[in-house]
């Protein structure tokens, strides 16, 4: 393209004026912004890459500003990279799944909830990057025997004079986000109207069909049909590739995986009890533990960071029931 404007300049320069003239002079233009381009980049007082010559080079909405800036241009300018800012990341809690049950808001709405109970959720142990190679606190839950634990599990709880927990559960933290060994988690960590992301395992359904796994319609129900009427059908060519193409849907085991919910809303709050109230389903059945920590797409706007009794929460947790307000779904706002 330079050398085919470079000769449409040439050619404009012995025409006539007009339009010809016109368009020689913005491919002059373009010319050299294409010059100025590959001589290198110079950073301006108005921090930005948009001017008059560049901006030819990049259709607007197609690619973001920043995506053609380098790092070490971002250094020039003083100013950090969009998306370059650590996040800050605290930690979670464990949870058991008690079962399912409605209310109705203050709206006269009924709200399907999931009943989840932090059944003795404490820090069990710190890993730093130093030794372990990333920062992270692994947290227990739930009570079990000392009969029930293997000889390194029992070893594990002795050595930080800690409870035998049921379950252990590890949450990425950032490093100002460190809990001390012993800190014990409830219901008062998370707050009511925020978001979580719920992960456990889905209820297993054991070896099943195409039908049931894959809502397979089946081969036909009339005459012709021996003994497969539920069937997947074909799997795959002859000679070529002669053989079955990964990831095909088939009989197989079904459910028992491991699934996130993410932005689940917190609608209740009982810290006395340990009790959170969340809207919707959330994978698992009732009596297995869940992984709780806050919305990935929808932070909490003001947490108790890193915990209540820790940094700008020292004071102590709060106490008693809170209930989330929701937007009342009869009045219709206009514009």
């Amino acid at each position: 393209q330079p050398f085919a404007l470079r000769g449409l300049a040439t050619a404009g320069a012995a025409g006539a004026g007009g339009w010809w003239a016109r368009s020689c002079a913005v491919a002059t233009e373009h010319l050299e912004g294409w010059r100025t381009a590959a001589a290198g980049w110079a950073p301006s007082a108005a921090r930005s890459i948009a001017t008059s010559t560049a901006a030819s080079m990049v259709k607007p909405g197609n690619i973001k500003e920043h995506a053609l800036l380098k790092d070490w241009m971002f250094e020039e300018m003083g100013i950090a990279k969009p998306g370059s800012e650590p996040k800050r990341r605290r930690s979670g809690a464990i949870a058991v799944k008690c079962g399912m049950t409605a209310e109705w808001n203050e709206h006269g709405v009924r709200v399907p909830l999931t009943v989840l109970w932090i059944d003795d959720c404490r820090v069990t142990q710190v890993k730093t990057q130093v030794k372990e190679g990333y920062t992270a606190l692994q947290l227990g839950a739930g009570s079990k025997k000392a009969k029930r634990l293997n000889r390194s599990e029992r070893g594990h709880f002795i050595a930080g004079d800690l409870p035998f927990s049921a379950e252990l559960t590890e949450f990425r933290v950032s490093p100002d986000a460190i809990l001390p060994v012993g800190t014990a988690i409830g219901a008062s960590h998370f707050s009511a109207g925020q978001y979580v992301d719920i992960q456990g395992r889905t209820i297993g359904k054991g070896f099943q069909g195409p039908m049931k796994r894959w809502g397979f319609s089946g081969l036909p129900a009339s005459h012709g049909t021996t003994k497969k009427h539920r069937a997947h059908g074909s799997i795959g060519n002859s000679q070529d590739p002669g053989r079955v193409w990964k990831g095909k849907k088939m009989a197989g085991r079904m459910g028992n995986r491991k699934r996130t919910v993410q932005s689940v809303l917190v609608y209740k709050v009982d810290a006395d009890r340990n009790l959170l109230y969340v809207k919707g389903q959330v994978p698992g059945k009732a009596g297995r533990f869940l992984k709780i920590t806050d919305a990935l797409r929808k932070p909490p706007e003001r947490p108790a960071y890193p915990a209540w009794g820790f940094g700008d929460f020292a004071e102590g947790a709060p106490s008693g029931v809170s209930v989330a307000k929701m937007k009342d779904p009869f009045i219709t706002q206009s514009e």
